[in-house]
């Protein structure tokens, strides 16, 4: 790199970043793009015989098998630019879907396809939050240029998150747009009817193409959750894209009556115990606190990230990874952006980070065909809330978080005291990082 009178100037850390990843991410999309058959361990032993050159990008995994199928299927454009319009992982990120209908945004999409929310009202004293969700077979990129074929709700992986608070009512009007397959929507929540559990034995069951059904969940227990179809093969409907998150803020007045319910804690309830439980309730409350806003309030910035992974070749072992379902979408990179949506050198950037605020992630694990994943910060040592289903951490002061499918939970950063610049953060299985699932948080 050269300044502007023509002197040499030192590569940054950014840039050594970029770098790196770049390397990782046009070797990946090589080894996917000519994989016929190709495997997780082709593609993993490709990077250690080019050792060096695989951080400039040179060199092509091999297999010596056959397949025609995935030419069908896939999609490739140039390396190193996102070219879909249709999801934006850095959008995605802080995007709670509450009901609202007069609030619709279009920072995923950067259009509104679907109308997801469709309304907050009272009903026989109870809030309402209704959403409505749609299955629809799409292709989505999962590296720049490489597309999957997906099964989705609303036309994005992960599916929107959805956020209440508890006592409300989620009412969830679903359709199955699908061309051939069944669909359900089955909730991680304490439901009380059968009927709602979106499974092939009870109520509905099975949603053929066409059909609709409107399901309704309680708003139970507080904290960071799920949804997902429950059709059979369960592998291939959860693989192919179909969950999304749901958030349960908790009510302070409630958490201060009964502070045991929240709080893993087994001494004297005092007056200073319970406005502790009650301040950290509304910390975690953005859904009736008028000043919280999606993108970060009242000192603290939400975000939510859906682990992943795809069979790009259908031989049940996963070959690409990611965070939001894009690899290496949150790495420092200087790429062109989709003509309309993007901005110039904005299709792959890393998480800003505001020093002042507490950084608080809603971390779900929707791997399949792994029996785990994991989160890792470098640098940096975090809270744990499992399942977000207490108001105190049930890990403090760790660097990693295992996670089987399913499992989810709520992680505290503060880098209030770190000197600006870019800080990794990736899942520790090394080669699903290799693979895609390698971030990097952007302090300013």
């Amino acid at each position: 790199m050269t300044d502007q009178h023509g002197k040499s100037n030192p590569p940054t850390d950014e840039d050594e970043a970029a770098s790196l990843t770049k390397g990782l991410e046009e070797r990946l999309v090589n080894s996917v793009k000519n994989h016929e058959g190709v495997t997780r361990r082709a593609v993993l032993g490709g990077l250690a015989i080019a050792g060096s050159t695989a951080i400039t990008g040179m060199g092509t995994a091999q297999s010596n098998t056959t397949s025609t199928k995935q030419k069908e299927v896939m999609g490739f454009g140039a390396p190193g630019e996102y070219t879909k319009q249709q999801f934006n992982p850095h959008g995605f990120l802080r995007e709670f879907n509450t009901g609202d209908s007069t609030n619709q945004r279009d920072a995923i999409f950067g259009r509104n396809d679907y109308d997801l929310n469709a309304g907050v009202y009272e009903e026989n004293g109870q809030t309402v939050r209704e959403f409505n969700l749609v299955a629809v077979d799409v292709e989505q990129e999962i590296l720049p240029g490489v597309t999957f074929p997906m099964w989705t709700y609303n036309g994005q992986v992960p599916g929107p998150t959805l956020r209440a608070e508890e006592g409300d009512l989620i009412r969830v009007n679903f359709t199955n747009g699908s061309a051939k397959m069944d669909h359900t929507i089955h909730p991680h929540l304490r439901n009380l009817n059968p009927r709602m559990d979106g499974i092939p034995q009870n109520g509905p069951g099975l949603l053929k193409p066409g059909e609709s059904f409107t399901y309704e969940w309680q708003a139970q227990p507080v904290g960071t959750h799920l949804y997902h179809c429950h059709t059979l093969p369960l592998k291939a409907h959860v693989h192919r894209g179909l969950y999304g998150t749901i958030i349960i803020d908790p009510k302070p007045e409630k958490v201060r009556e009964n502070p045991r319910k929240y709080i893993d804690y087994h001494g004297p309830i005092t007056e200073e115990v319970r406005e502790m439980a009650a301040e950290r309730a509304r910390s975690r409350n953005m859904v009736s606190h008028a000043d919280y806003a999606p993108d970060g309030y009242d000192g603290v910035d939400e975000m939510v990230m859906v682990m992943n992974g795809f069979d790009t070749n259908f031989n049940g072992d996963n070959e690409v990874y990611g965070v939001n379902t894009r690899g290496f979408c949150y790495a420092p990179s200087q790429t062109d952006a989709y003509d309309g949506e993007w901005k110039a050198g904005q299709t792959k950037k890393p998480i800003q980070i505001d020093t002042d605020e507490l950084q608080r992630v809603h971390l779900v694990n929707m791997i399949e065909f792994d029996f785990v994943n994991s989160f890792h910060t470098h640098s940096q040592f975090f809270d744990y809330y499992d399942a977000g289903t207490t108001l105190f951490p049930n890990r403090k002061t760790i660097d990693t978080v295992l996670m089987c499918q399913a499992q989810r939970g709520v992680i505290e950063l503060d880098y209030g005291n770190h000197q600006p610049g870019l800080y990794m953060f990736h899942a520790h299985q090394s080669e699903f990082a290799e693979l895609g699932w390698m971030s990097f948080f952007e302090v300013n």
